[in-house]
């Protein structure tokens, strides 16, 4: 089974692309850190999202999105924006026959590490020791978007 995961965002977005077979360990098909400029509108800036999702799941055919739920404690308007960025992103993901799945941090640590205290220096560790990766990851926002994918694995581990 072929996933895309992704850690939200419209300055930064962390993009995965994950792929299990059987008993297999999952392997990484491709992952990235999507960023947009602060000199673009906002509108503009969901319109390249859009683009680059699209793009994405027309090229790999990703049977899944998983996604992490928002948490924003203090930014009110980061919060509103980082909604509206998942809106496109479902959409997009919707509108190409893929299933939706959500997972917030606390199951994104646990599923990974087997702890929903685990820091994201143990996330990245175990993120190495679970999954066939072939390139050097540069942006946390990819190792986020890769536990992502893996949590979508452990939860519906029968694929």
């Amino acid at each position: 089974m072929r996933i895309i995961s992704i850690d939200p965002g419209y300055e930064r977005l962390g993009i995965a692309i994950l792929e299990k077979n059987g008993g297999e360990k999952e392997k990484l098909l491709y992952s990235d850190c999507f960023k947009t400029s602060a000199k673009d509108s906002f509108e503009m800036r969901l319109v390249q999202i859009g683009r680059e999702i699209k793009k994405l799941i027309e090229e790999y055919k990703p049977e899944a999105l998983a996604i992490e739920n928002l948490f924003f404690e203090n930014n009110q308007k980061t919060a509103m924006h980082v909604a509206e960025t998942r809106g496109v992103l479902m959409y997009e993901a919707v509108s190409h026959g893929l299933t939706l799945h959500e997972f917030t941090p606390l199951q994104i640590k646990a599923a990974v590490t087997g702890s929903g205290r685990a820091d994201k220096k143990a996330v990245i560790s175990m993120i190495g020791r679970l999954v066939v990766i072939e390139k050097e990851i540069k942006h946390d926002d990819e190792y986020d978007a890769i536990a992502c994918g893996l949590t979508f694995f452990a939860v519906f581990h029968r694929f």
